[in-house]
């Protein structure tokens, strides 16, 4: 069991259990390439080893909406036109909100 103040559910220690993971975890710094950006505070990630600041996501460096939004920017940098618009990726994040987790 990840926390025993967790009630109500596997389901929701397991939510947690993963949440708590992702949020403890070190990810890949984009400019020195060294895996030590750690979380410092609620959406405020930071490279231990360069010292760079990023804005991300509360519980991971990255969010998916984020995600879309730097493919679109890459593919109009590019002169592209990307694959989805704007309108297309929120609906496609909200249908992969709704979908139950299994």
């Amino acid at each position: 069991m990840s926390n025993a103040s967790i009630k109500y559910g596997a389901k929701i220690r397991k939510q947690y259990a993963a949440v708590k993971k992702q949020k403890k975890i070190k990810y890949k710094c984009e400019v020195c390439g060294s895996v030590s950006v750690r979380r410092i505070s609620n959406a405020i990630w930071e490279c231990r080893h360069c010292g760079t600041i990023y804005a991300g996501g509360s519980y991971t460096l990255t969010t998916r909406s984020g995600e879309v939004a730097n493919r679109i920017i890459e593919s109009l940098k590019k002169g592209i036109k990307p694959a989805v618009t704007m309108k297309e990726a929120i609906e496609e994040i909200k249908g992969e909100n709704d979908e139950e987790p299994k």
